[in-house]
């Protein structure tokens, strides 16, 4: 069975164990690394479904494929907030007293809980996918990856183009239906943290997302 282009994502369903890009696998899903990362943590969600080459609208119209792949993402949560502990926990301020105790010569039995990584994560599908195999994304929200080089790259997160599961099962007459077919890719580039409009200048706009994130990897 050949997987080229727009079919790619299918290779990690077809033989998740060949591949070290897989970082977990299940009978319902395969979690793996985005290729093509748009922010510093960026997982994708891949259900095994054999309705996962229609589109998302259609495919979360089943009730047991959208249980499924929420408990999945829920998984991927989970690993995304993790790394982002490990790569900025020790820069982190909320993070600090866990450390402390962590690291302590008599560490308590429950560690302070420190910084909610899970608040720092975006998930949703893109209302125009770019792949043919239904896929979720769940990423951290900074926004900071050498891959983002379009206007379009942040727009299809940071717009109504990313459709959370939370939206699904669609109604008929649900406007999220026709937002494929509006100028998501042609808004105002605006910062996710601070709101400063860059209008459509991704190069000033990326050099700001690198200060907002030293800042972000702080709090």
């Amino acid at each position: 069975m050949s997987f080229d282009r727009r079919d790619g994502l299918g290779v990690y369903t077809a033989d998740p164990y060949a591949y070290d890009r897989v970082l977990y696998n299940n009978e319902n899903a395969v979690i793996i690394q985005d290729m093509f990362p748009k922010s510093s943590v960026h997982l994708l969600v891949l259900p095994k479904s054999d309705r996962n080459l229609l589109h998302p609208f259609k495919a979360f119209e089943d009730p047991q494929l959208l249980a499924d792949i929420k408990v999945e993402v829920e998984r991927a949560k989970q690993m995304v907030a993790s790394e982002l502990r490990r790569k900025y926990g020790q820069f982190s301020k909320s993070e600090q007293a866990r450390i402390q105790a962590r690291d302590a010569d008599d560490p308590p039995e429950v560690l302070p809980e420190g910084r909610d990584w899970m608040k720092e994560i975006i998930t949703g599908v893109h209302a125009v996918p770019s792949m043919n195999h239904l896929h979720v994304h769940v990423m951290s929200r900074d926004m900071v990856n050498d891959c983002l080089t379009r206007s379009a790259h942040y727009n299809s997160f940071q717009t109504s183009f990313l459709v959370p599961l939370e939206k699904f099962p669609l109604a008929d007459d649900d406007p999220v239906r026709r937002i494929g077919y509006g100028p998501w890719h042609t808004v105002d580039l605006v910062c996710w943290r601070c709101k400063e409009n860059f209008g459509n200048r991704v190069t000033k706009l990326k050099a700001h997302l690198a200060e907002e994130h030293d800042q972000w990897k702080r709090e």
